[in-house]
């Protein structure tokens, strides 16, 4: 059964180590496991094992009460036992990727997507290795957001708004549509949408409230954005200046001024596509999802698995094609530092820029042409 155990993250160590503390009715964000360990005075012999396997002990967990729900389901099926912990997460991903296949069958119906597309995604070495294999919650974004598009394509706009706060709920990045929402003409004055988003969004986060966790929560996401780097892309290549010019790693400033860049474009690009139908919402969810991985300092590979599914609907090329060059991201878990290999970089993201031509080429053509028209 050794073999259950992921081999190339250590996440799903956190993933039980929070279950356990809510199974024992405790708040996951009250402490962190280095002070948990400290003040146990050795009796919790659970947590002293999972303890080594913890990739940040010293950070309060940085997710959401509703996977914390599933984390203590798993807890309270695993006995103790870390294998079948593991065991009933991956029970629990595994019934997720049955729903993402079927939302994806409904809607490559509703958009006239080929069927074959289906095995794009589920049958992905990405999604089988990220989700299945070493337990990443990314499966279930996806779900949600496909059922928020499903429930509007039916009319169903509370349960739309419901989906996607519970996307929200699961991950907090889904929050980065809002604009596309709020400019997608059919929706934006719909009560019974919003109403059903703040619903599932209060619900989701309401374990934040007590005993003030929500400020150890918001602590420590805003030290992994400023302080954590990988596989990076843009943020990369700005770093290189800001040695260049300060002489030191800007990673505080930069990752500010890269996240209001990302803000404003989002905003932008909503009001300048203002999507008229499902499809062009999806479309545009694609390019949103694409925008921000761009210019986040992290990406892990599971980071791309919602716009993956996403974009298999909409024709777009660029997120499956990066499914697979991502996979060169891997070579940096094989060295005791997690070294990065520049060579592997640069092929990967020159995959992904060949694919993002491929992709925009009509709206890259023409912004040429308007730009060349001006000159003259």
């Amino acid at each position: 059964m050794s073999h259950s155990i992921p081999l190339l993250s250590d996440d799903y160590a956190r993933f039980l180590w929070d279950g356990e503390i809510v199974r024992l009715e405790g708040n996951p964000y009250d402490k962190t496991p280095q002070k948990l360990v400290e003040d146990s005075a050795n009796e919790l012999e659970f947590f002293e094992r999972l303890y080594p396997y913890l990739n940040s002990p010293n950070y309060y967990s940085v997710y959401p009460p509703s996977n914390q729900l599933l984390f203590g389901l798993a807890a309270e099926a695993s006995g103790e036992n870390t294998l079948f912990g593991i065991i009933s997460l991956r029970s629990f991903l595994l019934l997720g990727e049955l729903l993402v296949f079927f939302g994806l069958l409904k809607l490559f119906r509703r958009f006239d997507v080929p069927l074959r597309n289906l095995v794009l995604y589920w049958l992905n070495p990405l999604v089988i290795l990220e989700v299945i294999g070493n337990l990443h919650f990314e499966g279930i974004v996806l779900i949600f957001l496909l059922g928020s598009l499903i429930a509007y394509s039916k009319n169903k706009k509370f349960l739309a708004g419901t989906s996607w706060g519970l996307a929200i709920g699961v991950k907090l990045l889904p929050f980065v549509f809002l604009p596309s929402w709020l400019f997608f003409r059919k929706i934006k004055f719909s009560p019974f949408f919003w109403i059903g988003t703040l619903l599932a969004f209060c619900i989701s986060f309401i374990g934040l409230v007590w005993d003030d966790a929500w400020i150890n929560f918001l602590q420590s996401i805003r030290l992994y954005q400023g302080k954590f780097e990988f596989n990076a892309s843009i943020y990369y290549l700005l770093r290189e200046v800001g040695f260049w010019i300060k002489g030191y790693n800007t990673i505080e400033t930069l990752g500010k001024v890269l996240s209001l860049t990302f803000v404003i474009w989002v905003w932008f690009i909503s009001w300048k596509k203002a999507p008229k139908s499902l499809f062009k919402l999806a479309d545009l969810w694609v390019l949103i999802y694409l925008s921000y991985l761009l210019l986040q300092p992290v990406i892990h590979p599971w980071y791309l698995i919602p716009g993956l599914g996403l974009s298999l609907m909409t024709g777009k090329k660029s997120f499956l094609v990066w499914s697979f060059a991502v996979i060169f991201s891997y070579h940096a878990y094989g060295n005791p530092n997690f070294e990065e290999s520049s060579f592997y970089l640069v092929l990967e993201y020159a995959l992904l820029l060949i694919a993002l031509v491929w992709d925009y080429r009509p709206q890259i053509f023409s912004t040429l042409n308007k730009l060349s028209k001006n000159e003259s």
